[in-house]
């Protein structure tokens, strides 16, 4: 028995060694109870902890750091008179910010699915729930739903953060996309165009249109190049360069390949493995696209890969899409709950018990994340074991800004973008968002532009002011001859951190470290979309991932990391076989770099 003015909570053997994680019983009841002053003593072979006038007696010798269970004890004001015991036990108090904590099991009831984060796939997993009659809560740190796919809004311009076609193979995703937006999901037409040394040229890059706008003097180089390049070609090819300069030669290569590729990527191109090359641009030669351009369009032969001359696109953005999912979601019971950022995801040995949002504590049966793997290991409560924590170090990102500009005038330009490969120019693509929907605009007087730029986070572009980066922005379309400065009236920027996960030499052992957590400690947690999987998809294998999520959730048993982008098996089956869905996403996906490992190994 403790001491007078105590409350003595048992806690048998079998509790103890059935708990799941390792904590401080002082560090947990001062804080819970909000208590100071806190000392440790041994009491007649047992640890005893003691809280001014609170004590817990464990029937075990044990060290100070000892393993609980989650359960749950009142605050001391509430305790009533000294010396009562209650035949309940203690919750393990969590350290967490001001006004957080762990719901205690019976004062609230465990929501069936939680999701992490309110774009493309955690709010299709929401979707697809709703339709089951299987009630959700998602939590989005920002103040609007869609993620990366989102639009944003400045003084009645929509834009997109990135241009977002809404391009799929897969029978599922583009029924999903009709049923939500009916007649607002329009079909637009496909232009886009690469700048260099002041001429447009055509993307996807047709062979004679190239040569032709270079100029005589300089395709007859580029012949030269191509020649030397079959005759004695780099042999092993080790990089993206090699590969491309085997194809194209190395003054094309130069001309259309590297500028740009370094600008989005931020590494030189003789460190990216030449795999990405030839998946990302398989089947492309200049032999290929001379023999494409000679033979002309509409002959029944197959289409080169990069070649879609149309897509979808709704009528006021991509966000248009993702508040119609949440509305449609949360009137089938779905709760969307906006600016409330992962603080604390509570887990113990077996499963993930609750999360902690914008101070506020959601417990849950089943969870879906799409939050960057590295945030959500280093939001794990208590510390996630030392193989996963090393794991976040193996996590990299490449960021992005987009600076909208509105422009006085309409017609600028026929493209839906313009890729930027002068190396004199700090912009990679320039979206035209007039021409992907004119309800983009309010004003059909005015254009509204999209410059993005490709950077990491706290470089010395993504550092520059707002007003710098206008400035800049302004500065780059009117020297590109796109616009005349005095017609550039306003414009907005915005910053996205973590926009392309980056495949350098480590990622892997980071995936597979993440993947034994969930297999050994966690299986209730489900991983999607682009950050939460680490994969650079397009939007419909974004939502596929949580649709299949939500799927597992009520019972099924798909394996997310099947669903994959650019693994040669999907790309090599054919569309014949059952599971064709597989091979025609794998299709349409963008393939990232993957740097060259300066370990030595492959």
């Amino acid at each position: 028995m403790g001491p007078k003015n105590s409350l003595t909570v048992s806690a048998d053997r079998a509790a103890i060694t059935r708990a799941a994680q390792v904590w401080t019983i002082a560090r947990s009841i001062r804080e819970y109870f909000h208590t100071s002053d806190n000392m440790v003593r041994t009491i007649s072979g047992s640890r005893l902890v003691s809280q001014a006038d609170l004590v817990l007696i464990v029937p075990l010798k044990l060290e100070i750091t000892v393993v609980l269970p989650y359960t749950y004890s009142e605050p001391r004001s509430r305790l009533g008179r000294s010396g009562r015991s209650i035949n309940v036990q203690l919750m393990k108090s969590l350290p967490m910010s001001k006004g957080g904590y762990l719901p205690p099991e019976g004062k609230q009831p465990a929501v069936p699915v939680v999701i992490l984060g309110a774009g493309p796939a955690g709010l299709s997993a929401a979707y697809e729930l709703s339709n089951h009659d299987v009630e959700s809560v998602v939590l989005e740190q920002d103040a609007v739903v869609g993620g990366l796919a989102r639009s944003v809004e400045y003084k009645g311009y929509l834009f997109d953060i990135g241009g977002h076609r809404f391009f799929t193979r897969v029978p599922l995703i583009e029924k999903m996309w009709r049923e939500v937006l009916g007649d607002d999901l329009l079909t637009r037409p496909r232009l886009s165009r690469i700048y260099y040394r002041s001429r447009f040229f055509r993307y996807p890059l047709d062979a004679t249109d190239a040569l032709a706008g270079l100029g005589p003097l300089e395709a007859l180089r580029c012949m030269a190049s191509f020649a030397r390049a079959r005759f004695s070609p780099r042999w092993p090819e080790r990089s993206f360069e090699d590969w491309v300069s085997n194809r194209f030669g190395s003054r094309l290569f130069e001309m259309f390949f590297r500028t740009y590729t370094e600008k989005v990527w931020g590494m030189p191109c003789d460190q990216i493995r030449p795999e990405w090359a030839a998946q990302r641009i398989r089947g492309l030669s200049l032999s290929s696209l001379l023999r494409h351009s000679l033979a002309g369009r509409g002959n029944g032969r197959k289409a080169i890969r990069t070649l879609v001359e149309e897509f979808h696109y709704p009528r006021r953005g991509p966000g248009m899409m993702w508040t119609r999912v949440r509305e449609l979601a949360e009137t089938r019971g779905a709760r969307v709950l906006l600016s409330k950022p992962v603080e604390r995801v509570f887990w113990r040995k077996g499963a993930v018990l609750a999360v902690q949002a914008g101070g506020e504590s959601i417990r849950g049966e089943s969870f879906i994340s799409s939050l960057p793997i590295r945030n959500l290991i280093r939001s794990l409560e208590p510390a996630a074991p030392a193989y996963l924590r090393r794991a976040t170090e193996d996590f990299h990102y490449r960021d992005f800004l987009t600076v909208a500009l509105i422009v006085r005038g309409k017609n600028l330009f026929p493209d839906n973008w313009i890729y930027i490969h002068d190396p004199k120019f700090k912009v990679g693509r320039i979206q035209n968002f007039n021409n992907w929907s004119p309800d983009m605009t309010p004003d059909p007087e005015t254009t509204c532009l999209g410059l993005e730029y490709f950077c990491f986070e706290n470089d010395g572009l993504w550092n520059l002011s707002d007003a710098e980066l206008l400035a800049l922005a302004a500065s780059e379309l009117t020297e590109l001859g796109l616009v005349k400065k005095d017609d550039v009236v306003d414009g907005a920027v915005v910053r996205v951190p973590k926009a392309y996960p980056i495949y350098d030499e480590h990622y892997q052992r980071g995936l597979a470290a993440m993947r034994r957590f969930m297999e050994e400690d966690a299986p209730n947690l489900q991983l999607v979309g682009r950050n939460g999987m680490h994969r650079y998809n397009n939007q419909d294998h974004s939502m596929l991932t949580g649709i299949l999520a939500a799927r597992n959730a009520m019972g099924a048993r798909y394996d997310l990391w099947s669903v994959n982008v650019d693994a040669d098996y999907l790309e090599e089956r054919s569309p014949a076989e059952p599971d064709a869905w597989h091979w025609q996403l794998a299709q349409t996906q963008p393939i990232t770099p993957r740097a060259i490992s300066t370990s030595g190994s492959s």
